[in-house]
């Protein structure tokens, strides 16, 4: 968004020559020709900047400084001011001005300082924000986020983590589902007690029922002993249930009766066992749909969703990115032992452009990547990998527009251009799940892993990991 600057001077010539020059440089001006005209401006709307002369009539310039600062604190304040004056305007500083300039105005001066300016005052908004988010991880488990919709989310753990209600997250992968699960458990009445996760769509169908019911000894082969399951070694706590639309319906009514009765049954046992559990379900497919094509359970879907929290993807909060990415340049800046100090304005820029199909996990693992490779003091554009400074929003060639001239083509290069753009497409398709993304281009899950790192399109997590057949 453009800065918003409101220039204060009873000279029409002063105040003409800088309506100009800013607006040259892409700001927002507005004029006024006196301090109370300015205040008035001030009722109607807010200004990030003002520049304001020294000496006006009815009103100085120190005395509107007075009533800008009163009423917007954070608002710039720079003085203008005639030569022989600048013990005044000293003064001014002292009262909260940032700067001032004296005329007559040299315009690469008036530039440079307006542009630090500035720049100082997002670089202390975005401190601001970086220190509330670190207060939101204190309290939210690592859930970081400043935007308008995770202030909803926020809002909605606060309210729901002291109810033992069941709650469905929804959301892509990537989107910190399990993060907000633990951030309701953890700052709720069961913080004290187990929060044990469950990614179904990790363990096979065949292990599934013994891993979260348990068994008996001797109630299959390789059964050597009795074996609680997870929603016991959770009883009195939460159970996680991670991924929830991979469920067999097999497991999905046996889920369903520990969820009205409050009872599971091992495998291989006779009676009953009594389990007290809140559950908490995630998943990044649409449920609705599901049940309508008979793959999932009406009535488990309706008691797993009393209360629904989306997580939202982070392309549909970019605001967000400055704050996670310095979140993660601190965290990995300690991690492995580097002294990056900051993201250069080019390369946060490139990073605010992209549109993360594998959303916030996918940031920092370009955050570490970088952290680990920078070895300069800041990070810039060409720090960051491809993937980031290509992105997959800008076409790559087909082959169908791919014309051969007299000097020939790279058939390698071209050939990796297009296996990189389906399976960025593919990645897109799948929500950023990437065994996902290998069934829909029909390869395997240890050929996608080797893809995926060969064209630096992020990395495959443990919780995508799973045996090949």
């Amino acid at each position: 968004m453009k800065a918003k600057i409101l220039v204060v001077d009873d000279e029409e010539s002063i105040r003409e020559f800088l309506d100009i020059m800013l607006s040259k440089e892409g700001y927002e001006v507005t004029c006024a020709e006196d301090g109370q005209k300015a205040l008035d401006l001030f009722k109607k709307k807010s200004f990030d900047m003002v520049i304001s002369d020294l000496q006006m009539p009815n009103m100085t310039g120190i005395e509107l400084l007075k009533e800008v600062k009163s009423q917007s604190p954070d608002t710039l304040f720079m003085m203008i001011t005639a030569f022989g004056t600048t013990e005044t305007a000293v003064e001014a500083m002292k009262l909260g001005a940032y700067d001032y300039i004296t005329k007559p105005f040299k315009i690469d001066e008036v530039r440079i300082n307006v542009a630090n300016a500035l720049r100082s005052k997002n670089l202390e908004v975005e401190n601001r924000s970086l220190k509330r988010v670190l207060e939101v991880e204190n309290s939210f488990q690592n859930l970081v986020g400043n935007s308008e919709k995770m202030h909803q989310v926020f809002d909605l753990i606060r309210r729901v983590s002291q109810a033992p209600t069941n709650i469905l997250i929804t959301g892509e992968s990537g989107t910190g589902k399990e993060m907000i699960a633990k951030a309701i458990h953890f700052n709720g009445p069961l913080k004290d007690k187990p929060f044990v996760p469950v990614n179904c769509g990790a363990i096979p169908e065949s292990l599934m029922e013994s891993e979260v019911f348990g068994h008996k000894k001797g109630s299959f082969t390789g059964a050597v002993s009795d074996k609680a399951g997870l929603f016991e070694v959770a009883d009195g706590g939460t159970i996680f249930l991670d991924e929830v639309g991979e469920l067999p319906l097999s497991i999905q009514v046996k889920l369903l009766r520990a969820i009205q009765e409050r009872v599971i049954r091992r495998v291989g046992a006779v009676e009953d066992t009594k389990v007290n559990v809140r559950i908490i379900a995630a998943t990044n497919r649409d449920l609705k749909k599901m049940v309508e094509e008979g793959s999932f359970r009406q009535d488990l879907f309706y008691r797993l969703n009393v209360i629904n929290i989306h997580a939202p993807a982070l392309r549909e909060r970019k605001e967000d990115i400055p704050v996670l990415a310095r979140y993660f340049l601190k965290k990995y800046n300690e991690k492995l032992g580097k002294n990056i100090s900051d993201i250069s304005d080019e390369a946060m820029n490139i990073l605010k452009k992209y549109d993360y199909p594998g959303n916030v996990r996918e940031l920092e693992n370009i955050i570490e990547r970088t952290v680990a490779l920078e070895g300069g003091a800041t990070i810039l554009p060409e720090s960051l990998p491809p993937l980031v400074t290509t992105p997959s929003g800008r076409k790559m060639a087909s082959s169908h527009e791919i014309e051969i001239t007299e000097e020939g083509i790279d058939l390698d290069k071209v050939i990796g251009q297009i296996e990189k753009e389906l399976l960025i497409k593919a990645i897109h398709a799948a929500n950023g799940v990437k065994k996902r993304a290998a069934k829909l281009l029909n390869i395997s899950f240890r050929s996608m892993r080797y893809r995926v790192e060969k064209y630096g399109l992020g990395s495959i997590n443990d919780e995508e990991m799973e045996e090949e057949a």
